[in-house]
């Protein structure tokens, strides 16, 4: 059987019927511990986040964590597929394989989405999928892979203090751009890193700046449109409106959690897409 492993960075939840496994990555606010998805939901870190005295920090599983789930899957026999935070934002990725190593069991397979937040969620989804009609391992985690290129997030960042406090701006440039009510549009990029592509003056010229960028790729039909945002829904209420005025058709509006949103902060707006 094919077990599917997520960790908490995907936002996906541990309740979630086509999960699992699931793994928690520890976040530490002003000194204490929280573990995503289990003892902290993401409305309660952000507002945790908001008053932090410190930049909270994120701490990688141990590999000894892995290593448990892993001793089980192989001792039963099934096989294991791993969605797992985007390399370039988490250690988590070479801990889970170094777990594998531990246990010597060829049939995990540990897919480094280049991903995080729902972008990861979407790709499980599809391989939940996949397995209900059959397929192999190798052949779903290879779709994925295929797959996990295709999906596209733009999201327009409301605020730069975290962008700051999180050491992606300078305090100046931070200061000026707040000044001049700057706000950044943001990507994961095919490297899995969380990248600028554009800085709009206001709200509205930045959601214009995403419709007009999302209007330059064809959409794959068979996958939904997502609106995604961090803490406050008005501003992606905003731009739900405008997709819809462009004819586009949100299918469900979904929370970004702690991995992302330490780094943007409440009142981000964003549209989660997947390409042909």
């Amino acid at each position: 059987m094919i077990k599917i492993m997520v960790d908490s960075a995907s936002d996906c939840r541990k309740e979630d019927f086509f999960v699992d496994y699931f793994i928690p990555i520890a976040i530490n606010i002003d000194g204490k511990e929280y573990l995503g998805g289990v003892d902290i939901d993401s409305n309660t870190f952000y507002e945790k986040l908001q008053t932090a005295q410190e930049f909270p920090k994120t701490a990688q599983p141990a590999p000894q964590t892995f290593v448990n789930y892993f001793e089980e899957v192989k001792k039963t026999g099934d096989e294991l597929i791993y969605f797992c935070i985007s390399s370039a934002l988490s250690g988590t990725y070479q801990g889970a394989n170094l777990a594998k190593a531990m246990v010597g069991y060829d049939k995990i397979y540990i897919i480094d989405t280049k991903a995080a937040t729902h972008l990861i969620g979407i790709l499980v989804q599809y391989a939940a999928k996949l397995r209900e009609k059959g397929f192999t391992a190798d052949e779903v985690v290879e779709k994925c892979e295929e797959l996990k290129g295709r999906v596209k997030v733009l999201a327009g960042v409301d605020t730069l203090e975290y962008l700051y406090k999180g050491g992606r701006l300078s305090r100046t440039t931070a200061a000026v751009g707040s000044v001049a009510n700057i706000k950044p549009i943001v990507t994961v990029t095919p490297e899995g890193t969380v990248d600028s592509i554009g800085k709009c003056i206001g709200k509205m010229r930045s959601m214009q700046f995403i419709l007009d960028k999302l209007a330059g790729f064809e959409l794959d039909e068979n996958f939904p449109i997502y609106s995604l945002y961090t803490y406050g829904t008005e501003n992606c209420e905003t731009l739900e409106q405008k997709l819809q005025e462009k004819g586009y058709q949100v299918a469900e509006r979904l929370q970004v959690g702690s991995a992302i949103g330490t780094h943007v902060g409440p009142g981000v707006y964003a549209v989660l897409f997947v390409t042909k």
